[in-house]
């Protein structure tokens, strides 16, 4: 095809996770719960952060912008899923698509990164925890998070650019159930070798870079673990991580799954595998944490127990309302 039939694509097609009418109802249905409960969940880790001061330290903070991270991860995602399962025609502008890509991007490494400030956090409360308020002062945690989010805003657009730079000519049909990197690459008419390059150079290191630091971390942790004499030491210093560990293998597992092979290789698979990192691991966060967590646990109770008596108190205000008027 020559270059002067080379035209841009105005819209795209999301294919979704099946094409068949019976599968979207109950599609639908499901995930619709699971963001609800992602939402809820997430939400209630937060507030339950903010509002009980045992749960101020770095740790907690960290988890409260992880929970923010992925209540903005998801919603770029899942409302433009739910609202395709209903409708007939799936489409979504060009512009829409990129924007959709570039804060999926975003949202997704700083994920990434806070997980990694998250297992620096335990590596000095168990290797040196007679400095962890020096060291983890709350100046340092700001840092890290304004790293996290600035060079993952950075990242995001060099590969937005990238994707710009392309023409699109032969499909406008994207199989997947979001504007994702690799499946709309697989429709550009132009070389994505630049993109391919880039995305194996740039984006392994970035992503690769916090795992490192997460291995590292967890390597002089697990040294330092097997030097305590206690069993119970040993068992207290590991539940401090576990909760950490579970959602890091998550994670890392399936993007690790999903990205690291070359373009022509994406399949289906990929397409179900993305659904753990995006969905599940988001919706699955606020219950390893608070379920693996004491902490964690008494401070969300505390809020339920404030709601529920709030809730309580509204009927006697409503009352007192009337009868004074």
């Amino acid at each position: 095809m020559g270059m002067s039939n080379l035209t841009r694509l105005s819209e795209f097609i999301l294919i979704g996770l099946s094409s068949r009418p019976e599968d979207q109802k109950p599609l639908f249905a499901l995930f619709l719960i699971m963001y609800l409960v992602t939402l809820g969940g997430n939400l209630l880790i937060i507030l339950a952060i903010r509002s009980d001061p045992k749960l101020q330290n770095p740790m907690y903070f960290f988890l409260s912008i992880l929970s923010f991270a992925d209540i903005c991860y998801t919603t770029v995602v899942i409302p433009k899923m739910l609202v395709n399962f209903l409708s007939e025609t799936r489409t979504l502008s060009y512009a829409k698509c990129l924007a959709q890509m570039y804060f999926f991007l975003v949202f997704g490494n700083i994920d990434s990164y806070l997980l990694a400030a998250m297992a620096i956090d335990r590596y000095v409360a168990i290797c040196n925890p007679f400095h962890y308020v020096i060291v983890m002062n709350h100046r340092r945690c700001l840092l890290l998070v304004a790293f996290s989010i600035a060079f993952s805003c950075l990242h995001s657009l060099l590969h937005l650019l990238l994707v710009n730079r392309l023409t699109f000519c032969a499909s406008n049909v994207i199989q997947h159930f979001f504007c994702d990197v690799n499946p709309v690459l697989k429709l550009a008419c132009s070389s994505t070798s630049v993109n391919e390059i880039v995305a194996m150079t740039e984006g392994m290191a970035s992503v690769m870079a916090p795992c490192i630091c997460i291995v590292i971390s967890y390597l002089r942790i697990l040294i330092a673990v097997f030097n305590i004499p206690s069993v119970a030491g040993k068992c207290k210093a590991f539940s401090t991580c576990s909760s950490h560990l579970t959602v890091v293998t998550l994670f890392y597992g399936s993007i690790g799954y999903v990205y690291f092979h070359p373009l022509s290789r994406y399949t289906v698979k990929d397409r179900v595998a993305t659904i753990i990192y995006t969905v599940l691991t988001s919706m699955l966060n606020p219950f390893i944490y608070s379920l693996r967590n004491k902490d964690m646990k008494r401070g969300l109770e505390k809020l339920i127990s404030r709601i529920k008596a709030q809730m309580d108190m509204l009927p006697t205000t409503q009352a007192n309302k009337i009868h004074g008027s």
